[in-house]
């Protein structure tokens, strides 16, 4: 019996023209018939968030060409609702995998939480895809180099992993600026990474919300210090769930 070809989307939250979403979906042709659906432009910053660009809900969507993959459609909407959208069939049938980034800037610890290309996996996740969020760790207004086809490289040796994982499945990997990524390292999530938010009152009622880089020892085996290593690190991430820990002691009379 012949094997269905897996359905792959690769989105990002960096807009349809970041070479790193066309390296990310250059990479992915291989393994399975790759779509491409991302926002018109940049969003970061915006975790899960649903917000299409028009009102009563509707969704604009034009066609893209993207270098290397064919084309792809440019979406009016934030790339959690893009990839809602695409496990609901909007885009033709359900994709099997989705793939997020590669973002421009590394998403690890827990403020992975407010990261447009990370909450795109959470939400393709909780509606039945596996899914992989994937970024390479720069520093705040980097001019120079971004290594995308070695990045990539490693989400090449993830792919498998994920096609052969449950549905549902959800990866956080981040990929060092260099040449030739460091070895791959499962790691937990750190308190904070390197770079953290700066908030700072302003005249005239305006408050200024920054990117800093902070000092400090980092904690060991979180993808944060092993990224700052120089290691690859892959982090499993489960969505909104509750805790049963927390809930009263109940009688079971």
């Amino acid at each position: 019996m012949r094997r269905v070809r897996p359905r792959i989307l690769v989105t990002n939250d960096d807009g349809i023209d970041s070479p790193g979403l066309h390296a990310l979906a250059r990479c992915a042709l291989p393994f399975g018939d790759v779509l491409v659906a991302a926002p018109a432009t940049e969003v970061s910053g915006t975790g899960a968030g649903l917000m299409a660009a028009t009102d009563h809900r509707e969704v604009a969507v034009e066609r893209r060409a993207v270098p290397g993959a064919g084309y792809g459609y440019a979406v009016a909407a934030h790339p959690g609702l893009i990839a809602l959208i695409a496990c609901h069939d909007g885009f033709g049938p359900r994709p099997h995998v989705v793939l997020s980034g590669v973002n421009r800037g590394g998403n690890v610890g827990r403020g992975v939480l407010h990261s447009g290309t990370v909450g795109a996996a959470l939400t393709a996740g909780i509606n039945g895809a596996r899914a992989l969020a994937m970024s390479v760790d720069l520093p705040l207004d980097y001019p120079g180099e971004v290594h995308w086809s070695a990045a990539t490289a490693v989400v090449a040796d993830v792919l498998p992993l994920m096609l052969d994982a449950d549905p549902g499945t959800t990866f956080n990997l981040n990929v060092p600026n260099a040449p030739t990524p460091g070895d791959l390292r499962w790691a937990t999530l750190a308190t904070s990474g390197r770079v953290q938010s700066s908030v700072t009152s302003l005249r005239e009622g305006k408050i200024a919300v920054r990117s800093v880089v902070v000092d400090g020892e980092l904690e060991p085996g979180t993808d944060a210090a092993l990224l700052a290593q120089g290691y690859s690190t892959i982090t499993p991430l489960r969505s909104v769930a509750e805790a049963p820990e927390l809930f009263p002691v109940r009688s079971t009379s």
